[in-house]
């Protein structure tokens, strides 16, 4: 972030949530000039002590309460539109935080009801949307419901811009006629339902996940579980791809990578996936 910010000032006015202090000491330790610019609002708690590659309860406490200001300074209308950095889950669960991630915490915070948060991640080429996120697998097979996938699906469509999206199978050759198993039954009828009520062919499947993306026919699907569709995002993407959040009331992106902490400090973190996801919070404020 600091390392980038006279590029990001070009593009918008930043506003970040943490303490110059802070950000201060991390340039130091990065050898870096604290840019003269800097516009800070830091959450109401206490510094931390920075320990690289360290996880901390009290940097998880940090992390959240700097999240939560961002909300509250987006809700507000004083920033346009709201930017993550990535955090780590098991600081945020060391601080006692009950969400896995950002986009769970958002779903309880804003408690939207009427559609559902959805994370879609990508770059122009290619972009999945993630119909279970942060959950463990095992819990996947339960989830996949015709009504609730159906009314992700419905939700998900004004989204596409006019693209056609695929919905993978959940299990080895999406089920081989229901001798692998027989979720994509419930699939199949959800894909059907939602197209009627679309009037169009919006979504094509279920498709066999481990040859869905060969050729890359097209831009747009849908993922039953995180990795399936993460994997062959970010091996052909990583360094660019970015985190959408779908229904919220603000604008909302991130950047599509971890904490990296076998690289902490070291000046080797690529940017490119941070400036994307700025480039497309600024794109989708001047188009809504």
């Amino acid at each position: 972030m600091l390392k980038n910010h006279k590029k990001v000032s070009k593009l918008c006015t930043p506003i970040y949530c943490a303490h110059k202090e802070l950000l201060k000491e991390a340039a130091q330790r990065l050898s870096l000039k604290l840019p003269k610019s800097l516009k800070c609002i830091p959450p109401e708690s206490p510094i931390p002590q920075i320990l690289p590659a360290t996880i901390s309860k009290e940097c998880g406490a940090y992390s959240y309460e700097s999240f939560l200001k961002s909300i509250d300074l987006t809700q507000k209308g004083i920033t346009k539109a709201l930017v993550t950095l990535p955090i780590h889950k098991k600081a945020w669960q060391c601080a006692g935080i009950p969400y896995a991630g950002h986009t769970e915490a958002l779903r309880a915070i804003l408690q939207e009801s009427q559609n559902p948060l959805i994370m879609l991640l990508g770059s122009p080429k290619l972009y999945v949307a993630l119909f279970s996120d942060h959950v463990a697998l095992r819990e996947v097979p339960k989830l996949i419901q015709v009504e609730s996938l159906k009314e992700f699906l419905l939700s998900l469509a004004p989204h596409l811009n006019g693209h056609l999206c695929g919905v993978l199978g959940l299990n080895p050759h999406a089920g081989d006629f229901g001798v692998l198993g027989d979720e994509e039954t419930q699939i199949t009828q959800a894909i059907k339902e939602a197209n009627t009520l679309l009037k169009k062919e919006a979504f094509i499947g279920p498709l066999i996940p481990d040859t869905a993306f060969i050729g890359k026919h097209l831009r747009y699907y849908v993922a039953m579980y995180h990795d399936q569709g993460l994997i062959p995002l970010k091996t052909l993407y990583f360094k660019e791809s970015i985190n959408i959040t779908l229904n919220l009331p603000f604008v909302r992106t991130s950047v599509d990578h971890g904490t990296a902490f076998d690289i902490a400090y070291q000046n080797k973190a690529h940017s490119k996936s941070y400036l994307n996801a700025i480039k497309e919070a600024i794109y989708r404020i001047s188009h809504t």
